[in-house]
């Protein structure tokens, strides 16, 4: 289901089921968390193979869910590993290149930096038939979107071209080799990265964040001092 591969300091993840769209299964989900948490480049790229990014939960496996309590474990599970990938040591980049649906469309959007192609779409298409997004992404759609852009995107089901999905800030950049900002964005110091993504992450207070702020900075420029020390 995952396939990995390394260049340099990009670790490159790639969801590996095109027949099914990338559709994520229970052993596709541990395996997706286990590649992001075992990463140990400073940034990671996450992408589908084939057509798609990713179809988002199996509906084979969401039609098998016996009762209940099974039903909410799965849920539990997938936001498990969206949350995994947005607090991965990593800069997660998510490349979405072709259909991203459901669970897909979380998984993207717990990642720290989302690239589409021009043929990246985007749906939320559970309310159709009685179901919806449940990995995070009535948590994290409106804080990346704005509320009034969540609900309408979730209540339609419609489907999102990349070029609206850029305009509401779905996702940052329309480009056609999305790999190539992964690439850019680990030319970039790796602690200044790592800093970068606790600080933007950070929900606590503002007088909080800010101390931790002046700290974290405080701490690079020190690094950098020792760095350029003589004799290093």
């Amino acid at each position: 289901m995952i396939d990995e591969s390394a260049a340099g300091d990009v670790r490159t993840v790639t969801l590996v089921r095109p027949e099914r769209r990338n559709a994520l299964t229970p052993e596709g989900l541990d395996e997706l968390e286990d590649a992001i948490t075992g990463a140990e480049e400073s940034v990671v790229y996450l992408h589908g193979a084939g057509s798609a990014f990713c179809a988002g939960a199996d509906l084979d496996v969401v039609d098998a869910l016996e009762d209940s309590d099974a039903a909410a474990e799965f849920a539990a599970r997938g936001q498990q590993v969206a949350r995994a990938i947005e607090t991965a040591e990593s800069i997660v980049v998510a490349g979405i290149d072709g259909p991203a649906r459901g669970g897909g469309v979380e998984l993207a959007l717990a990642c720290d930096v989302r690239i589409a192609t021009p043929d990246a779409t985007f749906g939320e298409p559970g309310v159709s038939f009685g179901l919806f997004g449940a990995w995070g992404g009535t948590v994290r759609l409106p804080e990346v979107v704005g509320l009034g852009d969540a609900m309408e995107f979730s209540v339609t089901g419609r489907e999102l071209d990349a070029e609206e999905a850029r305009r509401i800030g779905l996702v940052s950049r329309l480009v056609e080799r999305p790999d190539a900002v992964a690439r850019e964005i680990a030319e970039n110091d790796q602690a200044a990265l790592a800093v970068l993504k606790e600080r933007l992450r950070d929900t606590s207070s503002r007088a909080e964040q800010e101390r931790r702020e002046a700290s974290a900075f405080a701490e690079l420029v020190m690094d950098r001092k020792r760095t350029d020390e003589p004799g290093d």
